[in-house]
């Protein structure tokens, strides 16, 4: 009985809290872990190969969206084959600091 009230109390908090509440970003972290990002999304001007293609800025963009975008290309529910592979290499800690580290370069 405990311990189905525990795992039902588990399931609520993940419903309600939000993501962010949960797990603590740290941007300094976040800055080193992001070191392979920064060959795509740190090049001012930067195209992909192909020219009609520009990587996004994520220098100031919400953490909750990128935490949500780097969520979705590990499911594969966003379909970028190198973005995917990265996002599949990332814990959900590694995310979060990531996303702060991205959040605040645009500040």
């Amino acid at each position: 009985m405990k311990r189905r009230y525990l795992s039902s109390l588990a399931l609520f908090a993940a419903a309600v809290l939000p993501a962010g509440s949960v797990i603590a970003a740290d941007a300094a972290a976040g800055k080193t872990k992001a070191f392979t990002c920064m060959g795509c999304h740190g090049i001012p001007g930067y195209q992909n190969t192909y020219p009609s293609y520009h990587v996004p800025k994520l220098g100031g963009q919400h953490a909750e969206y990128l935490v949500a975008a780097m969520q979705a290309y590990k499911a594969g529910q966003r379909s970028h084959k190198t973005m995917q592979a990265q996002a599949l290499t990332l814990s959900e800690q590694d995310m979060q600091d990531i996303a702060a580290f991205f959040a605040a370069a645009g500040e």
